[in-house]
């Protein structure tokens, strides 16, 4: 992506005027264990509903500072600004106004004080701001879905390996034990050969038809729809304010993905992680027979003829094998053998005296002492991507893996789309039969490009 000359000069002016207004700190610089040549800095790009969680948290550790933050409604950013300063000045007992508060994403890259960044904004700004972020030398941490299309993904993958940074995609299921145990559990056959798995989320994405109306002052709205089509402000894409819900653009086309690339790229994550097809994906796309008002009934096909299907379950994810059952989700775990239930926690009512970690543990030292595939342990998703930052190591959830997850996701979606029954070739990204490879990729508006 190339930068407009003028914003060019605008964000380096505005970097050597960060780099040498005053910073009012005390003399002890971080009253914390981490020496100040040893913490991480961290810009913040869209303070939305997840990026004020990336914040909250990060703010409470002493092994990252953030020296930026950035959003396009000068509501959010100023107040995500205030909550730095506030929370600095209270951890070192003394003022801190060290925080710099931008509209344009660019003018954190152009900072070289700033080590890495953590993107959280709308899903097709996604990949064009972590190309540039990588560009410009930082590492990053981008939420999921990756990518807003297949080439960007690929494009993403190529720009990450040729700098070498380290990239971390917010699919922060990988870091939980209940689905790393049951993605170990179908790795290692202790519910036999997979022959089917169910993914439960929501509906696939819909245009955007909302009618116009009037824009408070302080919104960027033309930056917002960036690289997107310019439409009609409507407040059910961009609500005002300091919103504690998450905005309707996840069900765009335009902008999102609807609940496949959104909760898919969580659970078709974690399935694809149990098949051990990271790096791969699908053969086929199967789309609904009434797929041009279908909600559910998708299906990806993979190499060893397993069937994975979008259903409305009662679990994140469903493997069916040909000894056994495992359903997985957010604090549940049932694990079937035989049709009886050897290990469960789904609800502290109907399952008393045990807990979810206690349910996974046993699961784990019975039927995983000897495990043949063990699978890569974080207990905390942020913080693995820390260690790999400082390690210069791929972490557990790498943007090749991403990619391949979001991948799958949009693939899915082309049968809710277009209708599409087609063969796909996972190894060259495209299809072999029944699609068209334009699907793959989509115009950007004005001087935006990956």
């Amino acid at each position: 992506m190339s930068l407009r000359p003028r914003s060019r000069r605008h964000f380096l002016k505005a970097s050597l005027a960060a780099a040498t207004a005053p910073l009012i700190l005390p003399a002890r610089v971080w009253s914390q264990a981490t020496a100040p040549s040893r913490r991480l800095t961290l810009g913040v790009i869209g303070i939305g509903m997840i990026g004020r969680i990336h914040l909250a948290n990060c703010v409470q550790r002493d092994d990252v500072q953030f020296l930026a933050v950035c959003d396009v409604d000068a509501t959010r950013r100023e107040d995500a600004k205030r909550r730095v300063d506030e929370a600095y000045s209270t951890s070192n007992g003394a003022t801190y106004r060290g925080c710099a508060a931008y509209n344009d994403f660019r003018e954190i890259l152009g900072r070289a004080d700033i080590d890495a960044v953590i993107i959280a904004t709308p899903d097709h700004w996604h990949a064009l701001m972590a190309m540039a972020a990588v560009k410009a030398g930082k590492d990053v941490y981008c939420e999921k879905p990756l990518t807003h299309n297949v080439r960007e993904a690929l494009e993403l993958v190529t720009a990450v390996r040729r700098s070498n940074r380290v990239f971390q995609t917010g699919s922060q299921q990988r870091s939980s034990k209940v689905f790393r145990v049951a993605a170990e559990l179908v790795r290692n056959g202790v519910i036999g050969r997979i022959n089917s798995i169910q993914v439960s989320f929501g509906d696939p994405a819909s245009d955007y038809n909302l009618p116009a109306e009037p824009m408070e002052p302080g919104l960027d709205w033309n930056l917002w729809c960036g690289p997107g089509p310019l439409v009609a402000y409507n407040p059910a894409l961009s609500p005002r304010g300091l919103h504690q819900f998450y905005p309707t653009w996840r069900q765009t086309w335009q902008f999102g993905g609807g609940a496949i690339t959104n909760w898919g790229a969580h659970h078709i994550d974690i399935a694809q992680w149990a098949l051990g097809v990271d790096g791969s994906g699908p053969v086929e796309v199967r789309a609904p027979p009434d797929w041009r008002t279908a909600k559910r009934g998708g299906q990806l096909v993979y190499a060893d003829g397993t069937l994975l299907t979008h259903v409305r379950g009662r679990a994140a994810v469903s493997f069916y094998g040909t000894e056994g059952e495992l359903n997985v989700d957010r604090g549940r775990f049932e694990l079937i053998l035989g049709g009886r239930k050897v290990r469960r926690f789904w609800h502290k009512d109907t399952d008393p005296g045990t807990s979810i970690d206690r349910e996974v543990t046993l699961a784990e030292r019975e039927f995983l002492a000897n495990a043949r595939v063990t699978l890569y342990r974080s207990l905390s998703h942020f913080q693995d991507f820390v260690d790999c930052v400082r390690a210069r190591r791929r972490p557990i959830c790498d943007v090749a893996i991403g990619a391949s997850s979001v991948i799958a996701c949009h693939v899915m979606n082309f049968g809710y789309r277009y209708g599409a029954n087609a063969r796909w070739d996972p190894a060259n990204h495209r299809f072999v039969s029944g699609g068209n490879d334009s699907w793959l990729t989509e115009e950007y508006r004005g001087d935006w490009r990956l």
